[in-house]
């Protein structure tokens, strides 16, 4: 496995690329006109026509009255790739059990191209989301699972990853110093959890523990909320052996089955 840049030089195919860049522009705008999808990507309005009636044409934008959003085709889709992920399948009656048992929201993460993306959610009784949906892709580093993840991964590839990736910071608790950062994924290493401590999000805390199968590590399992139900005694006597518990379950099916 290895990091994969954002651009590593190859050819590319220029409309493919803005067709998708006015996919992102819908993801984060929701209904937009075409205006709007001209003006955000500095694009001669009918050329923005032209990439939303394609993206019309095969049923990833629908039209409405107020304008162009994104269609359910990628829901499809997104469900699709998911459910192809083995750790998925096992691992969502556990992380169901998780949140019950904790009352927390508890998350699978796995990594693409170097990001940490969430497959997974189970919301507990009281559970305090921190805006991380399911799909959500972004940088390894200030969050618990990506740090339970690359914790498992050669010296070689965590120096790629900085190299590629480098270490933006989200918060003025990231950690931003290749040298920290390493010691921190040893520290991960040795007491055999990440925390993650208002790094990616302010007032966030996040505890996780990797899932591993025959050497390899296939994902990660956390928990996350406010810091203030977030202490280390906490931490360490109720939450961390519940997610222990539920990483040697999902371990062991994904072995067997």
């Amino acid at each position: 496995m290895t990091v994969n840049a954002a651009d590593d030089g190859g050819k590319r195919v220029e409309a493919v690329q803005r067709s998708f860049a006015v996919l992102d522009v819908l993801r984060e705008s929701g209904t937009v006109r075409i205006d709007d999808v001209a003006e955000a990507l500095d694009m001669p309005t009918s050329t923005a026509h032209v990439h939303l009636k394609t993206l019309e044409s095969v049923g990833y934008v629908v039209r409405t009255d107020d304008g162009y959003r994104r269609g359910l085709r990628f829901l499809r889709d997104g469900v699709a790739v998911r459910d192809r992920w083995d750790v998925y399948r096992v691992a969502k009656p556990a992380l169901d059990d998780l949140a019950d048992e904790t009352g927390e929201v508890a998350n699978l993460g796995v990594e693409e191209n170097g990001r940490r993306v969430i497959l997974s959610q189970s919301e507990g009784s009281e559970a305090v989301y921190d805006n991380a949906p399911i799909g959500e892709f972004t940088d390894m580093h200030w969050t618990a699972l990506g740090k339970a993840i690359l914790a498992e991964r050669s010296t070689d590839y965590v120096d790629e990853y900085v190299s590629v990736r480098g270490l933006p910071s989200a918060t003025e608790n990231t950690i931003t110093d290749p040298d920290a950062f390493r010691e921190e994924l040893q520290t991960v290493r040795d007491r055999g959890y990440a925390l993650e401590d208002e790094e990616r999000r302010a007032g966030i805390r996040s505890v996780a523990v990797p899932v591993t199968v025959d050497g390899d590590v296939v994902g990660a399992i956390s928990l996350s909320g406010p810091r203030e139900r977030y202490d280390d005694d906490r931490i360490v006597n109720d939450l961390l052996p519940a997610l222990r518990d539920a990483a040697n379950v999902v371990e062991v099916k994904y072995a067997y089955e």
